[in-house]
């Protein structure tokens, strides 16, 4: 009767073990898919790996902003300008949230820093979805490059083509369009 009872209760924490195993590689799989759809720029691919809405914050600059879903794919349509490509670095399942290193470079951030930007990052979910990602470190970003870039572009920008003014906030997909065509005319100023 105890060897039932022992047997019974291990193949119940095995039952339970193998369960749990499954939500947290779930988990991981959600965390690669929203990476790969960021780097597809597949909007529809998103709103399904995610819940009404998304809480995006960085740590290291004090920045948090709530999107809703639609907000979210139109800042999706604003990067997909840009032909981005997310790189897993690392990813890993620790206490319920994944913890990944990320590589992302595109037109805008090759122009303005002219490498990859690298972070760490923390994906949480309820029920499944992403609710926040919060980037928690910038391990590749160079400031003093970004700033001086930016300025010397803008400042070529507010002289010989105001009618784009404002581009640099305008985070939807015309704002990406009149941010690339004055990164063009800015290249070819000579």
């Amino acid at each position: 009767m105890n060897k039932i009872i022992v047997l019974s209760l291990l193949l119940a924490i095995g039952f339970i073990s193998c369960k749990t195993s499954e939500k947290e590689i779930d988990k991981l799989e959600i965390a690669k898919q929203y990476y790969k759809a960021l780097d597809n720029s597949d909007d529809s691919g998103i709103v399904t790996l995610l819940t009404d809405s998304l809480l995006t914050k960085e740590r290291e600059y004090d920045y948090e902003q709530t999107f809703s879903l639609k907000e979210y794919v139109e800042w999706l349509k604003w990067d997909s300008v840009f032909d981005p490509t997310y790189e897993i670095l690392q990813i890993e399942l620790e206490n319920g949230i994944v913890k990944a290193k990320i590589s992302k470079i595109d037109k805008r951030i090759f122009f303005l820093h002219e490498e990859p930007i690298v972070t760490n990052q923390i994906i949480r979910f309820d029920s499944g979805k992403i609710t926040s990602v919060e980037t928690t470190k910038y391990v590749i970003f160079n400031d003093t490059t970004f700033v001086k870039n930016r300025s010397e572009f803008l400042n070529w920008i507010d002289k010989n083509h105001p009618e784009l003014n404002g581009f640099i906030h305008d985070q939807t997909e015309t704002g990406g369009l009149k941010y690339l065509k004055a990164i063009e005319l800015y290249k070819n100023r000579k």
